[in-house]
C-alpha cells in the first residue's frame, strides 16, 4: 500500500512539472527590436491620455471590432478580484468586450482553458505594478506564446509602467526587493521588443541617467526610457512618439561619442549629444535598425 502511495504521488508530481517545464517560445522575425507583425504600444505610467487610448483602440481594430485581455499580474493577486481595472479600461479605451486574465500558477499558464480569451484578442494591455510577478507568471509558457500570437495576427501589445519595462527583452528594475535596484533578480522580460531595456516614469522620477552605463557595457541593446504620460508605438523596426512629455533613447554608439560628423552645408540630423541619450518627443519618430532620428514629424 505505501509503495502505491509512493507511486501515486511520484505520477502526480512528474505530470506537475511536465505542466510547469518551460518552453522555447517560437518567435521568428527579420526585425531587429520590433515585432514583424503587429504593434507595441509602450507606455511610461502616470496618466494614459485620451490620444493614447485612442490609438490602442485603433490598433486593436476599432472600438466596435476590438477585444481586448488585460493582464494583472503585476498588481498582484488583489488585482484579480477588484473589478476596477476592467471598468477603467471599459471606460478609457470605449471597448466593451474586455477579459480578465490573472493566474501565478505555471500548470493553468500552460493550459488551453486559460489561453482561449488570448486566442481571439484583437489587443493585450499590462497594468502597472511591479514587473516581475509578469515574468513569474507567464514567462516561457504556452501563455506567453499566445500573446506573441496576437502580434503575430496583427493585433497590438499594451502596457504602462511595469507593463512598459516588461515588453523589453532584458528586466530593467526586475528585483524582488524594489525598484531602485536595476539589475536584480529577473533579468527576462518577455521580449516582445527584441534586444532591449525599457524604463519607465522617467523625468518624473529623475531616472533619465540610470540606462546609460548599462547600455555602454551592453552594446547589442538598446535602452528606452519613457516619461509619464508618454509613449511610443513600434511597429516593425521604427518607433513614434505620442504623449505630452520626452522618450529617451540610448545607443552604445551615442553614448561613446560615435556619431557620424556634420558635413557642412546639410541640415541638422537632430541626432548630436554630449550625453548618454537622446531625446523625443511628440510625433517624432526614431528608426532602431538603423538607430538615427528619422527626418519630419
Amino acid at each position: 500500500m505505501q509503495k502505491f502511495i509512493l507511486l501515486f504521488f511520484l505520477i502526480v508530481w512528474t505530470l506537475d512539472l511536465s505542466a510547469q517545464t518551460p518552453i522555447v517560445i517560437n518567435e521568428k522575425s527579420t526585425t531587429r527590436h520590433g515585432p514583424e507583425k503587429g504593434s507595441l504600444l509602450i507606455i511610461g505610467g502616470g496618466t494614459v491620455g485620451p490620444e493614447i487610448w485612442a490609438r490602442f483602440v485603433e490598433l486593436a481594430g476599432g472600438k466596435e471590432k476590438a477585444r481586448i485581455v488585460v493582464v494583472t499580474a503585476a498588481a498582484g493577486d488583489s488585482a484579480a478580484l477588484s473589478p476596477t481595472h476592467l471598468e477603467s479600461i471599459r471606460k478609457q479605451s470605449g471597448v466593451s468586450r474586455v477579459t480578465l486574465l490573472h493566474t501565478k500558477n505555471l500548470t493553468e499558464a500552460n493550459s488551453d482553458a486559460f489561453i482561449a480569451p488570448l486566442r481571439e484578442a484583437t489587443g493585450v494591455y499590462f497594468i502597472g505594478g511591479r514587473q516581475w510577478r509578469i515574468a513569474d507568471s507567464y514567462l516561457n509558457t504556452r501563455t506567453h506564446q499566445a500573446f506573441f500570437e496576437v502580434l503575430n495576427r496583427g493585433g497590438v501589445i499594451a502596457g504602462s509602467s511595469a507593463g512598459a519595462s516588461i515588453q523589453g527583452s532584458f528586466l530593467w528594475r526586475g528585483d524582488t526587493k524594489g525598484a531602485d535596484i536595476l539589475v536584480g533578480d529577473h533579468t527576462q522580460g518577455l521580449g516582445f521588443l527584441k534586444n532591449s531595456a525599457i524604463d519607465q516614469h522617467l523625468l518624473k522620477r529623475n531616472r533619465q541617467f540610470d540606462l546609460i552605463d548599462f547600455i555602454r557595457q551592453s552594446p547589442q541593446l538598446i535602452g528606452i526610457g519613457l516619461d509619464e504620460s508618454t509613449a511610443i508605438v513600434v511597429q516593425q523596426d521604427q518607433l513614434e512618439v505620442l504623449g505630452k512629455s520626452y522618450v529617451a533613447v540610448y545607443d552604445y554608439q551615442t553614448i561613446v561619442g560615435k556619431r557620424e560628423p556634420h558635413v557642412q552645408g546639410q541640415q541638422e540630423q537632430f541626432t548630436a549629444s554630449n550625453g548618454g541619450f537622446i531625446l523625443l518627443s511628440q510625433g517624432q519618430r526614431y528608426d532602431l535598425r538603423e538607430r538615427k532620428v528619422m527626418r519630419g514629424r
